[in-house]
């Protein structure tokens, strides 16, 4: 028997969370997942005055509310699937991460911005938290108004490490509408022109094998893609990766950009992150950061 997907909507109302929910057409999921809405209270330090704790019971009302109307939207996207509404109260991102922690979601879904100008300053720090801190993939919506079952673009970012390629297998193992694309694309590192004489040997070695490797690993992609019913192609540029992800993403017209939380060895995974986070806070459309399931 096949394994339900998991998923953790974080729901706060904001024009960006319900946004997020309409994003999640987008998203190839399965119509038997079981989601989580989990709605958090901001909470920094715990409420001094009887009229700060009546307070903070009106806004869990208020937010159990919205909770709810989440959880409808979701039973009538999804009619064969399992809603339960959570409410926490604390640092949201915290939160968020915690309570994935112990349900183990496959996937986390958050909004880009909050609801306010101080929500959105700090869900934005909440998107880039939780995509960045969390164990498992996290999806940080950008929604399109595109009509349910209408065909989606997705790019996936191939650089030739495992996470790279767990990031192309979570693509390919969604359940994406008719008439589907899919681009991998491969941003090769160039050596950069400040490089010290005596290191420039062993650097321009390590990046004429990086870019020797990836080939294979950008075709495998493709042929997983082409097999899940996707129509799938591949562009492998020269240049700052980071860079090339949002702007062909964005040229494009993706919906989505899937791509590994880490590269192979650590000055990779230094590298990696860094562009996780610029194309998580800098995309144009959703974009997943994909963990494999432990």
């Amino acid at each position: 028997m096949t394994k339900r997907m998991k998923v953790i909507v974080a729901y706060d109302g904001s024009e960006c969370a319900d946004a997020a929910l309409d994003d999640l057409w987008n998203a190839g999921l399965p119509g038997d997942t079981q989601f989580k809405v989990l709605s958090v209270v901001e909470r920094w330090a715990p409420p001094p005055s009887e009229f700060e704790i009546v307070e903070h019971v009106d806004h869990n009302d208020e937010y159990r509310i919205l909770a709810m109307r989440a959880a409808t939207r979701l039973l009538s996207m999804y009619p064969g699937c399992e809603v339960d509404v959570e409410l926490g109260a604390g640092s949201p991102a915290t939160v968020i991460i915690e309570r994935a922690d112990e349900w183990k979601p496959d996937l986390i879904v958050v909004g880009s911005h909050g609801r306010t100008a101080l929500g959105r300053f700090f869900f934005g720090s909440v998107s880039q938290k939780v995509s960045h801190e969390a164990h498992c993939s996290a999806r940080v919506s950008r929604g399109r108004v595109k009509e349910p079952g209408a065909p989606v673009r997705l790019m996936v970012a191939v650089d030739g490490s495992k996470g790279a390629e767990v990031a192309a297998r979570s693509a390919a193992s969604r359940e994406w509408p008719d008439g589907s694309e899919a681009r991998v694309v491969n941003a090769s590192w160039t050596v950069p022109p400040i490089t010290p004489p005596l290191a420039s040997g062993p650097i321009v070695n390590w990046f004429t094998e990086e870019n020797a490797r990836v080939k294979a690993a950008v075709d495998e992609a493709v042929a997983w893609l082409d097999g899940a019913g996707l129509k799938a192609e591949s562009v492998i540029e020269e240049g700052v990766p980071k860079e090339i992800l949002i702007r062909e993403a964005e040229n494009w017209g993706a919906d989505c950009i899937f791509l590994g939380a880490r590269g192979r060895g650590r000055l990779e995974r230094f590298l990696i992150g860094s562009v996780s986070s610029a194309v998580v806070a800098r995309a144009h459309c959703s974009v997943e950061v994909v963990r494999e399931q432990r």
